[in-house]
């Protein structure tokens, strides 16, 4: 009886023993699957990210080559068109300066679809000089204040994505909302930027709203910076996005 106990303890034991070992051998093997699956998805988003970023940059570059066509070829020659009617002689005066007028509304008209297309000197000018003059555009139809604390030099590529965001943002207040003032908030360190934009309009729900384009583009150009976003909306006070890149 006593050896018969000590197989069935013995047999119990190893019983035990190999249920614990195949336990940890499940539970090693679902790690591992777990960890291939996470780095799968991570390479999928890296992937998806440098995909997008390579669109965007390739989307910009075309912006680039027809604004500068826009800006200097035909806004030069407008130019010098409107030279040359400054010295044309002609006995009335009235049909000389309605020329001139139209002439200059031409020259305004182009040089507005070439920054529209493409902010043509970012690269010399910098990003705090195009949004300055943003504002001046937007001053007879919306209030904005526009505060900067510390923005080093960016390249190109990220600031013309940060101008298009905030582009974007002040096209869509203009559009859907009832406010009366933006405020432009950017503050850029050696490695991280933050860039926070509100009005004080009507709002949405960013949960349960439609995305129209614009806030499809503003996501979209924050993404391929790899930066990270949250809007904090209040029902009629106002929305707020904070930006992070």
């Amino acid at each position: 009886m006593e050896i018969n106990y000590w197989y069935i303890i013995t047999g119990m034991a190893t019983s035990f023993l190999l249920c614990t070992a195949l336990l940890m051998f499940y539970l090693k093997y679902r790690k591992n699957i777990i960890q291939q699956q996470y780095q799968l998805k991570v390479a999928e988003l890296n992937h998806q990210k440098e995909l997008l970023h390579s669109v965007i940059s390739t989307q910009e570059n075309e912006r680039k080559r027809i604004a500068v066509a826009v800006h200097d070829d035909i806004g030069n020659s407008l130019n010098i068109l409107i030279l040359l009617l400054n010295r044309l002689e002609l006995n009335n005066d009235e049909l000389k300066n309605g020329i001139i007028s139209q002439a200059l509304k031409i020259t305004d008209a182009t040089r507005n679809i070439s920054h529209s297309l493409y902010p043509v000197n970012i690269d010399e000018l910098g990003l705090i000089l195009y949004i300055e003059e943003l504002i001046s555009i937007l001053s007879d139809k919306i209030a904005v204040s526009f505060h900067i604390n510390q923005f080093p030099k960016k390249n190109s590529f990220v600031e013309v994505q940060l101008f298009r965001i905030i582009q974007e943002f002040t096209t869509n207040v203009l559009k859907h909302s009832t406010a009366s003032e933006i405020e432009i908030w950017i503050k850029g360190g050696e490695h991280t930027i933050y860039l926070i934009l509100s009005d004080n309009g009507c709002s949405f729900d960013y949960n349960t709203i439609t995305k129209g384009m614009g806030l499809k583009n503003i996501e979209s150009r924050i993404n391929s910076l790899n930066g990270t976003f949250k809007w904090k909306n209040v029902k009629d006070r106002g929305s707020r996005l904070i930006v992070r890149i």
